[in-house]
């Protein structure tokens, strides 16, 4: 699902204008994207966290040259579901017939 596809069926589903709906969900990634860049994390209980994790200073190759280069100690956006999200999927995606 794209997001044209998941403000159509917000769309639907709530009579609200597409557009509105565009507004919103854009209002919401923005807000989520300035929270977690100021260091602060995001939690919407029964969906789950948007958190940074940090990352460990580690030694990395650059291939090409055949070099070891240092890759200095950074954050990365990250989001863990909630529990009662993941059991969800876990039971919709179990009922699914296989494609095997």
């Amino acid at each position: 699902m794209r997001k044209a596809d998941l403000v159509a069926a917000i769309a639907e589903k709530t009579g609200i204008a597409k557009v509105d709906v565009l507004v919103s969900l854009e209002s919401f990634f923005k807000e989520v994207k300035g929270s977690l860049s100021e260091g602060e994390n995001v939690y919407i209980r029964g969906f789950g966290s948007f958190v940074i994790k940090k990352r460990a200073k580690k030694i990395g190759r650059h291939i090409k040259e055949n070099k070891s280069i240092e890759i200095p100690e950074h954050y990365i956006p990250s989001f863990k579901p909630a529990k009662i999200f993941v059991d969800q999927v876990k039971e919709n995606v179990d009922s699914l017939p296989s494609d095997k």
